[in-house]
């Protein structure tokens, strides 16, 4: 049963529900409000346990009454407490299985970038929002916390980016909007990328000490300004004959080689 306290919104007009709508539809409209939505239980704990205290909390009619939104619920000021009829809220949810809860957070700044990187992830235009959470996911498991993002990059703090992420976007520095080769300067070590063509295998190479890699494009690749600025070019074993590898998988296979080498 719904909570008393709470107000149930049902009209499309309703300008809350249409701020929201416009949040999860546009990725224009969320850089401009510096607003994101985390949809389900697991990210929004995630966004909590990093110290991460949301906007807004908006929770499915439906899912009202859930217990582990309640639990969730506790410590959110009531004015920051919103119920949706379910079916506004599953346009707002944007998945085929709504979960029944979604967070509005204010999305993370990180400020300026460092004058020296030791360690750090540079993407240039990834454009698949998939594939670009599964990087996000692999280097902070890797314990990697400096991100990159170069114009062009599918927006880090999209709906789909972030469910692809699972919660690694509150442990990761991410940088939008990157001059990547402008920022070469930086690194305090190797810069390293990956290629299909390279002579040398990314098990034959040193991969302790600070390094930075980059990944491209899934059609294109890295661009050659940045391939020529690369320290080194290194492939990865392919024996099944396949040409390429999806850029989410190669990125996490170079990421725990330098985990491998370095444990």
């Amino acid at each position: 049963m719904l909570d008393p306290d709470l107000k149930l919104i049902r009209s499309r007009d309703n300008p809350r529900f249409k701020l929201l709508r416009q949040l999860a539809t546009s990725t224009r409209e969320r850089r401009k409000a510096g607003l994101a939505l985390l949809d389900g239980l697991h990210l929004i704990a995630a966004y909590r346990a990093s110290g991460g205290v949301p906007e807004q909390l908006i929770l499915s009619e439906s899912g009202a009454s859930d217990a582990q939104a309640a639990a969730l619920a506790r410590g959110i000021a009531g004015q920051a407490l919103l119920v949706l009829a379910d079916a506004l809220f599953n346009e707002v949810a944007q998945v085929a299985t709504p979960t029944g809860i979604v967070a509005l957070i204010r999305t993370p700044q990180p400020g300026p970038l460092p004058d020296r990187i030791e360690h750090c992830v540079m993407l240039e235009s990834i454009q698949d929002a998939g594939n670009l959470g599964s990087i996000l996911r692999s280097t902070a498991a890797a314990g990697v916390s400096t991100v990159l993002l170069s114009h062009g990059c599918a927006f880090a703090w999209s709906p789909k980016v972030l469910r692809a992420g699972m919660g690694a976007h509150f442990s990761l520095e991410i940088y939008d909007n990157v001059n990547l080769h402008a920022s070469l300067g930086r690194l305090s070590g190797r810069l390293i990328c990956a290629s299909s063509h390279a002579e040398k295998s990314i098990y034959q190479a040193d991969l302790r000490g600070p390094l930075a890699w980059a990944f491209g494009n899934e059609g294109a690749g890295l661009s050659a300004a940045l391939s020529a600025a690369a320290a080194e070019q290194l492939r990865i074993p392919m024996p099944g004959g396949a040409e390429s590898l999806n850029v989410a998988a190669a990125a996490a296979i170079c990421l725990f080689e330098q985990v491998r080498q370095r444990i």
